[in-house]
């Protein structure tokens, strides 16, 4: 049954009931991000048939929905937020909508509702587009710029994955710093002010980009309107500044961002080889020994191969910033890019603020109620950028967060990690744990510029750790906890910190048809951080793979104020504090699942209370006001009573 509409109060998250509910789930799934017709891989060779792909069948095809879904159900999520691309919907071209796709993907969103799962429509993209090394937007968008996507690759302009590759380094990211990237993205939230006479169909370039890709966003709530356990949109997934903010000749080495990895390019740079000039560049490593840092240096586009099309000029350069002498790329305006519409160029007021509003605008054109997951860099809280002063009624903060020594090594050792935002040793499990913490609490606290809730919208491990370890002892026939021991844990670390912290997030990702293999992962650009792989799928295993780590009871609806909660994973033991409100219509509901618990559990709560046990979870309803303390016990031997005492700080 599909649960009740959730409505943003101050910071909470309400439900009909008037319960604060706390959202834990899934992006599903990686593999949405590829058309299917691609298969289960990062798609090769020159997408000359980006026209007329198809992500019908992404996350899985329809008559899959119920095992997966169950599957999900009973791990004890209760959120998806479910992937979608501009791609899938406007793949053909501006204003020709996929209208099977839209029916095939409201379908699955029906079919979420009916396991009783809240549901986050997530518009996803990465480095732009598949054409540019990531995913999102569609091929003619570049088509319709002036650029041939076709000559990314050997131009330099863009890394797109192929099989000569470092397998255990994460790649695409450096997309952002590449031409291909930095002229969309500045385009996209600044071409008004920037190139003001660049025009496509008659309005300016950041009019037209923005404008379908808010089409899209109102064609997707128009067929999800009936569905009231949809609860919102993602207002992008993790948009980019392009070169906005930068001085054109800034390749940003003095203070590398924490997220910056690959060739540091200027904007300059990024013109230069845009118009098919060499250029030799610093290149930015080191996440595995500290915080990044300069490396060496590296020719980009050594053969000069131009990436804008015949006859198209650069409308930067049109446009005074720049200009070709002697065979060089020369600054002419070396601040433009600090340049904003009202004076120096702000990020959250200049591009976020109008951007926020109209995709508020655009979904609620279908459903008034509809809740926004706003995003802003990825980086912003650690670069002390933020959020506009005023946000559209009814935001929530969606900040995605990583151990990143982990996300981009493919390594991990409790007593000896690094902190990869700040190159501090971290030697243990209470180091680590307090490292996520902190960098858990610093997303979170985007939203108090504007008061409202947060929700995590990505946190996640990478499960090929150690060569793909792991899956060699599975297919060595090793079976057990020991086998994902050290993701389990990474899990566990993370879930700990959100649970102190009182976090709302969706798992870097279940991804349906991923395997055990680094060329196949979750299908896209060989990330391979699924919950869930068919690989691990036998008499034993249901196909989780660090199944502790993650699927663990919590407080999913509070009758009051959840003070604190804390699961212990060694003796199994989960408590949870409530100031209960007996004024408030619906119980206190802990998810209880069936992985934490095979033995079943005992409930302790105060003897006034009524308890009952459901399937995979508890309902508690306090008749009195005041503090409300609930245990869940397991039954097995040696199992302590919880203190309710949180984890060590």
């Amino acid at each position: 049954m599909p649960p009740s509409p959730l409505c943003v109060v101050g910071d909470q998250l309400l439900d009909a009931q008037l319960r604060e509910v706390l959202l834990r789930g899934v992006n599903l799934g990686g593999d949405s991000k590829v058309p299917r017709a691609n298969g289960a891989a990062h798609p090769q060779g020159d997408f000359s048939d980006h026209r007329e792909v198809s992500f019908i069948g992404r996350p899985f095809p329809l008559e899959e929905a119920n095992d997966h879904f169950s599957r999900l159900r009973a791990w004890g999520f209760n959120c998806l937020r479910l992937l979608t691309t501009w791609e899938a919907i406007e793949h053909a071209g501006p204003g020709r909508y996929d209208e099977a796709y839209l029916d095939y993907y409201a379908e699955i969103a029906r079919l979420a509702g009916e396991h009783g799962f809240y549901v986050i429509v997530d518009f996803h993209q990465d480095a732009w587009s598949r054409m540019s090394g990531g995913s999102g937007a569609p091929g003619w968008t570049f088509e319709a710029v002036g650029l041939d996507f076709e000559r990314f690759r050997d131009a330099d302009a863009a890394v797109v994955m192929q099989p000569g590759l470092d397998r255990d380094r994460l790649h695409w990211p450096s997309n952002y710093r590449l031409p291909a990237n930095g002229i969309m993205w500045s385009l996209f939230f600044g071409g008004r002010w920037l190139t003001p006479d660049f025009s496509i169909d008659g309005l300016n370039v950041q009019d037209f980009l923005q404008g379908r890709y808010l089409g899209c966003v109102e064609r997707m709530a128009r067929w999800l309107a009936p569905l009231t356990h949809v609860i919102g949109f993602d207002s992008l997934n993790e948009p980019s500044m392009g070169w906005h903010g930068q001085l054109l000749s800034d390749r940003g080495v003095d203070a590398p961002s924490p997220v910056a990895i690959g060739p540091a390019l200027s904007p300059l740079d990024g013109f230069a080889l845009a118009r098919g000039l060499p250029v030799t560049v610093p290149v930015i490593a080191g996440r595995e020994t500290g915080r990044p840092h300069v490396v060496g240096e590296r020719t980009l586009n050594p053969n000069g191969i131009p990436i804008w099309r015949e006859g198209m000029a650069c409308p930067f350069e049109k446009a005074g910033v720049y200009a070709l002498k002697d065979g060089r790329a020369a600054p002419l305006e070396e601040e433009a890019f600090l340049r904003g519409p009202r004076g120096p160029f702000q990020a959250p007021r200049d591009a976020f603020a109008p951007f926020f509003q109209a995709v508020a605008d655009a979904m609620r054109a279908q459903r008034p109620d509809l809740i926004m997951f706003a995003e802003i860099e990825v980086a912003a809280a650690f670069v002390g950028s933020g959020y506009p002063a005023a946000m559209p009624r009814g935001s929530v903060n969606a900040p995605h967060w990583y151990d990143l020594a982990n996300l981009t090594t493919r390594r991990f050792d409790v007593d000896d990690h690094i902190d990869a935002l700040t190159g501090r040793r971290l030697r243990g499990p209470h180091s680590v744990g307090e490292s996520y913490r902190r960098g858990l609490e610093a997303s979170r606290d985007l939203a108090k510029s504007f008061g409202g809730p947060t929700l995590i919208g990505e946190i996640g491990v990478q499960f090929g750790i150690d060569d793909g370890a792991a899956y060699r002892a599975w297919a060595m026939g090793e079976r057990g906890p020991q086998v994902f021991a050290k993701q389990s844990q990474m899990l566990s670390l993370m879930s700990d910190a959100l649970d102190s912290l009182k976090l709302s997030a969706t798992w870097w990702n279940y991804t349906a048809t991923n395997r055990n293999d680094p060329l196949i992962g979750d299908g896209w650009n060989r990330e391979d951080m699924s919950l869930f792989s068919s690989d691990q799928q036998d008499e034993t295993n249901d196909g989780g793979r660090g199944t502790p780590g993650f699927a663990r009871p919590y407080v999913r609806a509070s009758q009051g104020t959840l003070v604190r909660m804390h699961f212990d994973t060694e003796s199994g033991v989960f408590g949870a504090v409530i100031d209960a409100d007996p004024q408030t219509p619906g119980a206190t509901e802990i998810a209880a699942p069936v992985a934490a618990y095979p033995d079943g559990f005992k409930v302790g709560a105060p003897a006034d209370c009524c308890v009952e046990v459901t399937d995979g979870a508890v309902s508690v309803r306090a008749a009195v006001a005041g503090s409300m303390t609930v245990t869940l016990t397991p039954h097995r031997p040696g199992a302590a009573a919880s203190s309710l005492r949180p984890p060590a700080r």
